[in-house]
């Protein structure tokens, strides 16, 4: 096995191509590796994208166009973790926008049905914390916002 790590391979209905380029345009440290077409015979018309290889935020994927059958649900999802509000209000916009759907406790699906988890980087700290008081007050709080709001949860955390 290649010591490269895992490469996520998401399955489209013909818009692998225009998706991983949406995500590329999302996060930073993205790029288009390689564009594969479909050959004479092969699962599509000739010329047609068949797979795209990209890379979003340092992590590697494949767009396939795979066809119909299958669609993205929310027993998978991608966890954005997020150091500031600036941060979780920009990756809530640029996935919601042009047919996404907002969903509670931070997650989305974004136009293409695919789930994203926008997270303030420590959410887990606070909800793990040894004062159960604490961590059930923040649980209590995020278990109400859609998108998350990082100054209501601190001030929550804090019991004010």
């Amino acid at each position: 096995m290649t010591t490269d790590g895992f490469t996520t391979c998401l399955w489209f209905d013909g818009q692998a191509e225009e998706a991983a380029h949406y995500y590329v345009s999302i996060f930073k440290n993205s790029s288009i590796e390689r564009v594969g077409r479909n050959v004479e015979g092969g699962a599509g018309p000739a010329g047609s994208v068949l797979a795209v290889e990209f890379t979003a935020n340092g992590q590697k994927f494949v767009a396939l166009n795979g066809g119909p059958q299958f669609k993205f649900n929310e027993s998978v999802s991608f966890q954005i973790f997020c150091a500031n509000q600036e941060e979780i209000d920009y990756y809530w916009t640029k996935l919601t926008e042009g047919g996404g759907e907002p969903g509670p406790c931070g997650w989305l699906k974004d136009k293409y049905g695919l789930s994203w988890q926008v997270v303030p980087e420590h959410l887990i700290d606070m909800i793990s914390d040894p004062d159960q008081e604490k961590a059930a007050r923040t649980t209590k709080a995020f278990m109400a916002m859609g998108k998350f709001d990082i100054a209501a949860l601190e001030k929550v955390y804090a019991g004010e």
